[in-house]
């Protein structure tokens, strides 16, 4: 919702301020590029003015500015906005005329803040809510309105931010996914099973600055053509986060291998899968200047993720596994899919679950599970991320013989 002649979005970040001064206005600047490249990929035409703690985003597409910035790593809230004097009578004014275009009944509240020395202004943000809710009282009556103030849960509310040299009166505050600039830390490569968890876990990773490389190990017969359509999809919702970074998705044909490890393990089979998974993973890591992997992994939602078994399939690289939602319900990992937008692609049944033995192993030991393995289980993995193929063109699915870029 827009004030009348709102022609800028006032975007907010709040982890960064907390860093050094160096080191915040390092990723204040990357923010800015981040936010200009979502801006330009959503063909919102808008140029970027830097501020203390915040960007002004000058527009004549307030609501698609503020739609770009909501979805923009690092930003916590942003407001259409409109500009005004940072004086009583301008900000009454202002509000005046927001409450004859927004405001026909039910509770409303002015919520105030000033910020700059005493002497630039000589009121207080008390004083602004007070002037303010009158002057907003007296636009809704002269209108055939019968106002009411509630401060703790108003129907509508009227922000005003009041700086040295101007004010900004806004009626919105929308969140966005806060966190870090993405990269401001270094990348991760991202397992992609397709399912609900795999791409909430590398957008968690995204959020907190850190870009993913997308990788899904093709499971041959034991999987199929959904599972591996579902990952690109979920990794297409990823990228429209990150427009001007690589994140088409990387296909590592490990079918002769999974095929191989079915055959010869039973107990512990699971597990030898996802050590090989782990090591196809740390290849190609090592291979794109990656430091870590990063699964969608919960502890007790499948057999394979019991605290016990991870310890053993976190053992098979040297690299840091992380695991976003180690402790997340199932329930709310849903629900995070649905507002990043990639739940409705990772509902088709899983064709892994073939691979699954009759009995599954809960609590394996390390060296149980290195004894059963293939004594070529690294050498396969190798031989697996040397033949990746990158998904060039995101519309067809067309791939690409090795890594290209």
């Amino acid at each position: 919702m827009q004030p009348p002649g709102a022609d800028l979005v006032v975007v907010r970040h709040g982890e960064i301020g907390t860093k050094s001064q160096h080191v915040s206005a390092k990723m204040e600047r990357q923010l800015r590029e981040n936010l200009d490249a979502m801006l330009a990929d959503r063909g919102v035409d808008a140029t970027i003015e830097q501020r203390r703690f915040r960007l002004l985003v000058h527009t004549d597409d307030p609501e698609g500015a503020t739609a770009a910035a909501a979805d923009t790593f690092g930003v916590v809230s942003a407001s259409p906005a409109t500009r005004v004097e940072p004086t009583i009578e301008a900000i009454c004014d202002g509000l005046r005329t927001t409450a004859c275009e927004h405001y026909d009944g039910g509770a409303f509240a002015v919520s105030a803040r000033r910020a700059g020395t005493e002497s630039a202004h000589p009121f207080s943000s008390t004083d602004i809510e007070r002037d303010g809710g009158s002057a907003v009282w007296e636009a809704a009556e002269a209108a055939g309105v019968d106002p009411e103030v509630d401060l703790d849960d108003p129907d509508t509310e009227f922000f005003v931010d009041c700086r040295e040299d101007e004010a900004f009166l806004f009626l919105e505050k929308r969140s966005g996914p806060g966190g870090l600039p993405l990269g401001t830390q270094d990348p991760v490569v991202a397992l992609m099973s397709g399912g609900i968890d795999s791409p909430v876990a590398a957008w968690e990773l995204m959020k907190r600055g850190s870009p993913v490389i997308p990788l899904y190990v093709a499971l041959g017969d034991y999987g199929g053509v959904d599972n591996q359509a579902r990952a690109l999809s979920t990794t297409e919702t990823l990228a429209e986060y990150a427009p001007d970074r690589d994140l088409r998705l990387r296909i590592a044909p490990g079918g002769d291998a999974i095929a191989s490890i079915a055959d010869t393990v039973e107990v512990g089979r699971m597990l030898v899968v996802r050590r090989f998974m782990f090591q196809v993973a740390a290849a190609v890591a090592e291979d794109r200047g990656a430091v870590g992997i990063v699964t969608g992994e919960s502890i007790g939602q499948k057999s394979s993720q019991t605290t016990a078994n991870l310890a053993v399939t976190s053992a098979a690289v040297d690299v840091p596994v992380h695991r976003p939602l180690l402790t997340v319900d199932k329930t709310d990992i849903t629900q995070r899919a649905g507002a990043i937008g990639t739940f409705h692609e990772s509902t088709i049944a899983a064709g892994c679950e073939r691979l699954a033995p009759e009995y599954p192993e809960t609590r394996a030991r390390l060296g149980d599970i290195e004894d059963r393995e293939p004594d070529d289980l690294a050498e396969r993995a190798r031989a697996v991320a040397d033949r990746l193929e990158v998904v060039d063109d995101s519309a067809t699915g067309d791939t690409a013989e090795g890594e290209t870029a």
